[in-house]
């Protein structure tokens, strides 16, 4: 067990039994051209959040702690995006952009497009899964919480855009499902006014788990290292 210095208070964690669950890290999200920057959305936070996350992911990596990729993901038929009877056709940006844009159809998180890839700073390595989820919470139509179940896996350490939405969308599912979620504060970015960072940062906090920073979850996952030397 090791001690994490956290928000509202340190916890313990046991390093064998957690992961990094790196949100929706893709184009779509982060860069120029993508699909938030298509809409408008201020994506200057993005570059910040990849820097720190290449960080966690090195120290992740060295210390042997499971790594989760999810990725927001639609089948070239959309088949798996909801018809116009469920509230994602009518809310979630890409399916929105895709039927008030044509040029953007078959082109916004469709599997395999630019769009939908994980950024090139961020790729996961052969041995890190990747899970589609087509929905914002990476625990919904997807094997994710049968996975962790898997591993043995009670804490999980999120990062990734956006906080708001898919990143806080995940953490409450987590929460419900018995899990530990700790948010990375420096390892996400937000999209809409800064309230929106500061409400999931409190909900966290206070209601759903705990925040912590990159530089006080790589001290523990440096202490990992040391000790399995």
């Amino acid at each position: 067990m090791v001690t994490l210095a956290a928000q509202p208070e340190n916890i313990d964690i046991d390093l064998k039994r957690s992961a990094l669950i790196v949100v929706d890290m893709q184009n779509a999200f982060a860069k120029p051209g993508g699909m938030l920057d298509l809409f408008g959305a201020d994506i200057s936070g993005a570059a910040s959040a990849i820097h720190v996350n290449q960080l966690l992911l090195a120290a992740a990596r060295k210390a042997g702690v499971e790594i989760i990729y999810l990725a927001m993901t639609y089948k070239t038929d959309l088949s798996n995006a909801g018809n116009p009877s469920s509230p994602n056709y009518h809310k979630e940006l890409g399916l929105r952009l895709m039927r008030e844009k044509p040029e953007h159809a078959g082109k916004l998180l469709i599997d395999g497009s630019w769009d939908w890839q994980i950024i090139d700073e961020l790729k996961p390595q052969k041995n890190e899964i990747l899970i589609r989820k087509s929905r914002y919470s990476g625990f919904v139509g997807t094997n994710l919480d049968d996975y962790l179940q898997s591993k043995n896996i009670r804490n999980l350490f999120l990062t990734g855009i956006t906080t708001n939405v898919c990143v806080e969308s995940t953490g409450r599912d987590a929460f419900f499902a018995e899990y530990w979620p700790i948010l990375i504060g420096d390892a996400v970015n937000h999209t809409g006014p800064k309230f929106c960072a500061d409400a999931s940062r409190w909900n966290f906090e206070n209601i759903f788990g705990w925040v912590t920073e990159s530089k006080d979850v790589i001290t523990v996952f440096e202490k990992e290292c040391d000790a399995s030397r």
